[in-house]
């Protein structure tokens, strides 16, 4: 039912890559981009692209013609531009007769007889453009509808033998990225799921059903989508990183679940014994790590960027549903399978060769102790170095299960300089995270060998206007006086001459004086009568009303050339020229346009990383104080967290890896991740606490039990991360890249720091506790005439 409910839920989740992910609906910065610009002045353009050896030619301007007509029967196009249409223009001025004419000649004189009416859409010889202008709001379902017909119209046009057609643009472009992205995405989850599947092969292989972690995962997965559907929570392209991250985490409480369960049945007792005993042990531990996640994911919601907030959603919802998941369906199915191997109906179930028994388990006084431990009277074994998980009478310790114990050995032993070590290089990379370049350039998120982005830069190097944009929004009360229009036209000109990536200006100035002899009218009368000439699918880019204005600033490939911080210097200096020239008396002006929302965005995710990772600290640390009330269980998972992140940070300093809009995150991962590890490593370290054993034992028996479970789970998430790494997107790689070694990480300060750091602070909690001890026994003992203490 719930996988019914959750398939229906799933079709309600919406793709969102609007401005509203980029920026707060709530912001000035959106109201000003999407309400003055985006809705009023912004237009879209696909650009076809015509190759050949000659352009000049009547019938390619015939085809062309054809393309032009049906292309403004699509529902969202707003204009068409075309060499045919201007041809049409003067042959109709000329002749009065509005068609292309049927010679080359005479389609050639034309060209060359009004060379500046083509040098925007005749590039040379070979090349020619078709600009097709869409609303600039219109949704991305709205324009891969456009794409898709004008690829039809194009092919029903039908161009003549011998030419090359491009369909380009920037919201082509955006599709095909998109479509790639989604895909790309697919195949790698397909090679996380085979090497997850070839892990839990080597690593799991002490427990029976080894893969069943696995689909248990998948299940909670299942039920996010449901989720996300019913709540709202839209997809957007951050969100399909969160994925990954919830397979690495909700796999982690499957196998945790599987081998607890597993463990209580070898060591004696029955399946429905182990169920509980499991549920009441582990479904704790589980849960208190699952909150700790839960509080370092939210201080992801701390970022001005919306589609941070709703990765962290995303991660809230996924590690409940995964939890869930692995504590009902993964259990349950786990009993099932042991109740039916109990009965073995038709012999499919072969024991094990040296089982004996119900369940194969035996103990050599038939009894077994409460932990599931046997010793020889029947008693438990006192716990050490080497003690074995199961008794005597339990199988031999596995190499990973040995392994781990000389590991922790090892780290008791040194325990000082370990823990010295770790300080004084957590302390380095925290210092030398600051040094941490961060990539701006949203260019180099892409492939660059990506066949719709080589078009697109080549359109760019062609195509006059067709690179990044500044765009300055003007509110005025009257936008036919003349003084304006001067201080408008003045600006510009002032701005393409001294400012070296602003390269061009385009206004309603421009067809103002083009429709008057190359001057501004003197006067408010003369100029709303030249407005009332221009043609609204002209008029319409430059003013709205009669209290809008706009001037758009060309800046080329400022994106590309300058990067964000140069971005922002421009617009400092673009604002500053602002103030310094004044506009007349009642204009606000206020810059905007989509590299202003870029470079915000970019700045939001970068910038307050280190914010989002401190109050993640913090949130977790409060978080196990209300859990615990006590101190050591407290700082104990925390302190190796901050190791991590220590490390972390040097890691990609050494490597020389860049923060990206998705590795910026990364702290609040880090904290998901890995303050699971740890508590679970120190829930189960008490859990032998409580039952009697010294603080050294404890750590030995929580290492090669639950140990051994984390080294299955940290593989399987290590290998599931790492086929992100070749993703063709370098943004996803790098991500793949610092997730696998941030989780390397986490696992390395479970099994080296972690030991010696709960011994060492448990250790020096008892002695103050025996202390107190001895003052309690001497207040009974002593005489009756001394004070009491």
């Amino acid at each position: 039912m719930l996988v019914l409910l959750s398939f229906q839920g799933s079709q309600y989740i919406e793709m969102a890559s609007g401005t509203e992910t980029q920026v707060s609906k709530d912001s000035q910065l959106y109201k000003d981009y999407d309400h003055l610009f985006l809705n009023t002045f912004s237009t879209e353009s696909v650009v076809v692209m015509v190759e050949g050896n000659d352009v000049k030619n009547a019938a390619l301007m015939k085809a062309a013609d054809r393309l032009e007509q049906q292309a403004l029967l699509v529902p969202g196009v707003t204009a068409v531009s075309s060499p045919a249409s201007v041809i049409k223009q003067i042959n109709y001025a000329e002749s009065g007769r509005s068609k292309v004419p049927d010679s080359d000649r005479e389609v050639r004189e034309m060209m060359e007889r009004y060379p500046e009416y083509f040098e925007a859409l005749v590039i040379d010889e070979t090349h020619m453009l078709i600009a097709i202008e869409i609303e600039g709001s219109s949704t991305d379902q709205q324009q891969e509808d456009i794409i898709n017909n004008i690829e039809i119209a194009s092919k029903e046009a039908v161009f003549p033998p011998g030419y090359n057609m491009i369909i380009t643009g920037g919201p082509s472009l955006m599709l095909d990225i998109n479509s790639e992205m989604g895909k790309s995405m697919g195949v790698l989850l397909g090679i996380a799921g085979f090497l997850m599947v070839v892990v839990l092969f080597l690593v799991f292989r002490h427990v029976r059903w080894g893969l069943l972690p696995l689909p248990v995962v998948l299940l909670g997965i299942v039920f996010t989508f449901g989720f996300m559907g019913y709540a709202g929570v839209p997809m957007t392209m951050v969100s399909m990183s969160a994925f990954p991250v919830l397979i690495g985490i909700g796999i982690d409480y499957a196998i945790q679940f599987h081998n607890r369960m597993e463990e209580e049945i070898r060591g004696g007792k029955t399946s429905s014994q182990a169920l509980v005993f499991t549920v009441k042990h582990t479904a704790p531990a589980v849960l208190i790590a699952l909150a700790m996640t839960a509080l370092g994911f939210v201080s992801l919601f701390t970022s001005v960027v919306p589609m941070i907030q709703d990765f962290g959603k995303l991660l809230l919802i996924g590690v409940i549903m995964c939890y869930l998941a692995s504590l009902f369906f993964g259990l349950v199915i786990l009993y099932s399978f042991d109740w039916i191997a109990q009965k073995n109906p038709l012999g499919m179930f072969k024991k094990k060769g040296g089982e004996e028994g119900e369940n194969g388990k035996s103990s050599e006084n038939g009894k077994s102790s409460e932990n599931g431990k046997s010793s020889e009277n029947g008693k438990s074994s006192e716990y050490g170095e080497n003690a074995s998980i199961s008794g005597p009478a339990g199988p031999e310790p596995g190499a990973i299960e040995k392994s781990l114990k000389k590991l922790t050995g090892f780290t008791l032993k040194y325990s000082t300089v370990i823990l010295v070590i770790a300080l004084l290089t957590c302390c380095a990379g925290l210092y030398a995270d600051r040094s941490i370049p961060i990539q701006t350039d949203t260019n180099t998120f892409i492939p660059q060998d990506m066949p719709s982005l080589i078009n697109y830069k080549h359109m760019q190097s062609i195509m006059p206007g067709s690179g990044d944009h500044l765009n300055i929004i003007l509110k005025v009360e009257d936008a036919s006086d003349p003084e304006l229009l001067e201080w408008m036209d003045e600006f510009s000109r002032h701005e393409v001459a001294n400012r070296g990536h602003i390269y061009s200006a385009s206004s309603i100035v421009d067809l103002v004086k083009e429709r008057n002899g190359g001057t501004i009218p003197g006067t408010s009368e003369e100029i709303q009568a030249i407005y009332e000439e221009i043609p609204e699918s002209q008029k319409q880019k430059y003013i709205e009303g009669g209290q809008l204005l706009h001037i758009d600033l060309d800046i080329g490939t400022a994106m590309a050339d300058l990067e964000i911080m140069g971005i922002e210097e421009l617009r400092d200096v673009v604002l500053e020229d602002i103030r310094w020239m004044q506009p007349p008396p009642g204009v606000a002006v206020t810059i905007t346009g989509n590299s202003v929302v870029v470079i915000d965005m970019i700045d939001g995710l970068t910038n307050g990383r280190s914010q989002m990772t401190l109050l993640g600290v913090l949130l977790v640390l409060v978080g196990l104080l209300v859990v615990y009330r006590d101190l050591v269980k407290a700082l104990s998972p925390i302190i190796p967290m901050l190791v991590v992140i220590g490390w972390s940070g040097l890691v990609m300093a050494g490597m020389g890896i860049a923060y990206n809009p998705m590795t910026a995150v990364m702290g609040a991962l880090i904290l998901g991740v890995g303050s699971e590890y740890s508590i679970l490593m120190m829930e189960r370290y008490f859990e032998e606490r409580d039952a009697g054993m010294g603080p050294v034992d404890a750590i030995y028996q929580a290492v090669s039990t639950t140990g051994t479970a984390l080294i299955a789970s940290g593989a399987t998430t290590v290998f599931g991360f790492s086929a992100l790494i070749a993703s063709p997107f370098p943004m996803v790689s790098s991500f793949g890249l610092v997730t696998v070694i941030d989780v390397l990480l986490a696992m390395l300060v479970t099994f080296v720091i972690f030991p010696p750091l709960i011994v060492l602070m448990d250790s020096h909690r008892g002695k103050k506790l025996g202390i107190f001890e001895k003052l309690q026994g001497f207040r009974k003992r002593r005489p009756s005439g001394i004070p009491d203490l």
